[in-house]
């Protein structure tokens, strides 16, 4: 009897088993594995039942989407060739793809090829190619060049797009110098087509150096590749906007907290994302919009959801938006890149920070990365160079604070030093001060025929200053050296130096005989006691980023001529200091050498004048503030237009109107105008006051 209640058991645990498996409930290891195969094949397996209970799906990527849509077009096996065919370097890094002999004999220097006959560049491409080609990284030689960088248009590798390039294959395996890519650097905002988007470029890169947008994690090669922000083809070629954030405000949270509008997909890569939305969105303070309506066929896939989406999306202006966000959501669409990203970041807005008290630095620093590496395409060009540029030149490159604290890499160049103490933006970081002593530097274009010249006065007076390490004669005169014995004894160290080649720009060399931070720049004929040179260098001291003096001149727009003018006209207001008699630092004179491109130093050169308001632009570009103007006697227009050596140039008509044209050249360059306007004027304590003369430091100045 006990063995037949076991048969029976053991019977109906057999047959319920064999039901089990019939009905596909459970699998055997060997079963498992063989889905899997099948799975990673190309074949779907049917969805488990939904939770309500979660109904936002996790991310995955892209390439592991598995919507009917997409498989339906593409398969694993596919996806994997095409990126095996695409990136066939897909293990390059910089020291098995990059040949770093190229770069020691000359440097960084980037060669464009040559565009061909009868090809068709887009705008945007040619602002690329404009922008290298205007950058001091620039060689016509390719023998001098350590990158290279095609003149094919290969920013839209989309098919579907006119501005497409058919048979770039055949044309770049063609070039002389591709080598397979090595050395080569390939810009590309679009890749692939509708409905799979792949990353496919539609030739092979080889060894060659990617700066993408939309560069999925799994094809890029970290530092190797860079990747660069989609960019319209509206975005400006040089300068660009300023962020929009002109004060902050406390507490620092406005009228929504997030916002999103764009595009809705209804089917296909990108959908769940966006489709997902609508879950978030309250008509608050958390405004997510999104559109059905797009492309032709749209009311062919439209859902339950896309009237009202519609409507809503149609109530809101997306500017207005941005503008009174605390944050910005950038969610990728079909591709992975977003114009958001850029968008956002100007406003500014961030996207991944959660705690309120960093809600203001966010701010804050969005502005600063916008400005200074993404609001010009040339900007996200240069930007590119330099991070390639570190990467070769690994011993000199940037460190972090250099590149994410003002005034940013573009401006900070590693070749000048290693030591974040010899720029002057990181001594409040760093927690220094500048070195307590100056150098005069004394530009002489006069013979010495007389020992009242003024120059000579005028080296007595600096002399005298108790801030004074050393003065530096450079002579740019025709005529031959004075001997030592007609040069006035003093109590530091005179040395004389004879300017290269007798130009201009040559005041502004960057001399190692310099060896304090500031640089006290002065015309020969300029006229000032020892007190006003002490005033000067200790105003410098509390702002050693920015040029303190005392000639001031100032710019305007004439909107008559439509263009921007130069005025010397003594008013409260000024956007200039003149060299002839200012205190900066000496990184200027290495940034004003290495940074500034030759057509501008040549122009300089050639007109012998200029080198004063080129060189208040770049200080302006770098800190995004005005000079600093210190109190002067009132003689001082009269004595200095007295002077024998300069009275011509200063009366000379052709002077005035070269630096007329002078102004808009190198606001031509910067791509905007970088001076500031400013009515800050700095006196000594109790200047003018109606006190004891006993009880002032620098009571000298109020007698002149």
């Amino acid at each position: 009897m006990q063995a037949k209640k076991r048969y029976l058991i053991l019977l109906s645990a057999g047959a319920c088993l064999a039901l089990l498996f019939y009905l596909g409930g459970v699998e055997l290891p060997a079963a498992r594995r063989s889905r899997q195969d099948r799975s990673r094949s190309g074949y779907r397996p049917e969805q488990p039942w939904p939770h309500y209970s979660d109904p936002l799906h996790g991310f995955v990527p892209w390439d592991q989407t598995d919507t009917e849509d997409y498989n339906l077009h593409i398969s694993a096996r596919q996806k994997r060739d095409v990126n095996r065919s695409v990136y066939r370097g897909k293990r390059c890094r910089m020291d098995s793809c990059f040949d770093f002999s190229l770069c020691q004999k000359n440097g960084f220097k980037v060669y464009v090829y040559p565009q061909q006959k009868g090809e068709k560049i887009s705008e945007s491409y040619q602002n690329i190619l404009s922008t290298i080609e205007g950058s001091r990284f620039y060689t016509s030689d390719p023998g001098q060049a350590c990158l290279f960088v095609l003149s094919l248009d290969t920013l839209d590798r989309d098919q579907l797009s006119p501005q497409y390039v058919h048979n770039l294959k055949t044309k770049v395996q063609s070039l002389p110098l591709w080598n397979d890519g090595r050395n080569h650097l390939i810009f590309n905002l679009y890749s692939g087509t509708w409905p799979d988007y792949t990353e496919d470029l539609g030739f092979d890169i080889g060894q060659a150096m990617l700066a993408k947008a939309s560069i999925g994690a799994e094809n890029f090669r970290p530092r190797f590749d860079v990747s660069i922000p989609l960019f319209s083809k509206e975005h400006p070629r040089t300068g660009g906007e300023r962020g929009f954030l002109k004060y902050n405000t406390i507490p620092p949270f406005r009228k929504y907290m997030l916002v999103f509008k764009g595009k809705r997909y209804l089917t296909g890569i990108g959908s769940d994302t966006r489709n997902a939305l609508y879950h978030v969105h309250n008509a608050e303070d958390v405004v997510l919009l999104t559109t059905c309506k797009h492309g032709k066929d749209w009311q062919k896939h439209k859902d339950a959801r896309c009237d009202k989406d519609n409507a809503e999306y149609d109530k809101y202006d997306y500017k207005e938006m941005l503008h009174n966000s605390t944050f910005c959501l950038v969610p990728r669409g079909r591709r992975l890149g977003s114009f958001r990203f850029l968008e956002a970041l100007q406003i500014p807005t961030t996207v991944r920070s959660i705690h309120q008290d960093k809600i203001l630095s966010l701010r804050q620093q969005t502005q600063f990365l916008w400005e200074a590496y993404f609001s010009s395409v040339e900007k996200i060009v240069l930007t590119t160079l330099e991070i390639i540029q570190d990467r070769v030149l690994e011993h000199g490159s940037r460190s972090s604070l250099m590149w994410n604290s003002h005034p940013g890499g573009l401006f900070a160049l590693p070749q000048y030093s290693g030591y974040l103490g010899d720029f002057p933006f990181y001594y409040a970081t760093l927690g220094i001060k500048p070195y307590p002593k100056f150098t005069a530097v004394i530009h002489a274009v006069s013979p010495l025929v007389s020992q009242s010249q003024p120059i000579l006065k005028l080296l007595v007076a600096v002399a005298k200053s108790q801030y004074c390490a050393q003065i530096i004669v450079l002579w740019n005169c025709d005529k031959p050296l004075p001997a030592k014995h007609r040069w006035p004894a003093t109590s530091v160290p005179v040395i004389v130096i004879e300017g290269e080649n007798k130009v201009m720009s040559s005041r502004f060399l960057p001399y190692e005989t310099i060896v304090t931070d500031a640089v006290l720049s002065l015309d020969e004929d300029t006229v000032l006691s020892t007190t006003e040179v002490d005033f000067a260098f200790t105003v410098w001291q509390s702002f050693p980023e920015r040029i303190v003096g005392y000639p001031a001149r100032s710019h305007f727009w004439d909107s008559n001529k439509e263009r921007w003018g130069y005025t010397s006209k003594w008013t409260n207001d000024y956007s200039m200091v003149l060299t002839g008699a200012a205190m900066f630092h000496r990184y200027y004179h290495y940034l004003y050498t290495h940074y500034l491109p030759t057509s501008l130093k040549n122009m300089v050169d050639q007109l012998a004048n200029c080198e004063d308001i080129l060189m208040n632009f770049l200080v302006s570009a770098v800190t995004k503030l005005p000079p600093i103007k210190i109190t002067q006697k009132k003689q001082y227009k009269e004595t200095m237009m007295g002077q024998s050596s300069r009275a011509s140039r200063w009366a000379d008509p052709d002077h005035f109107a070269q630096r007329q044209t002078c102004m808009n050249k190198f606001a031509s360059w910067f791509g905007a105008m970088p001076l500031v306007h400013s009515q800050m004027r700095l006196d000594p304590v109790l200047f003018k006051d109606q006190v004891s003369i006993l009880r002032k430091k620098y009571r000298d100045i109020e007698r002149l």
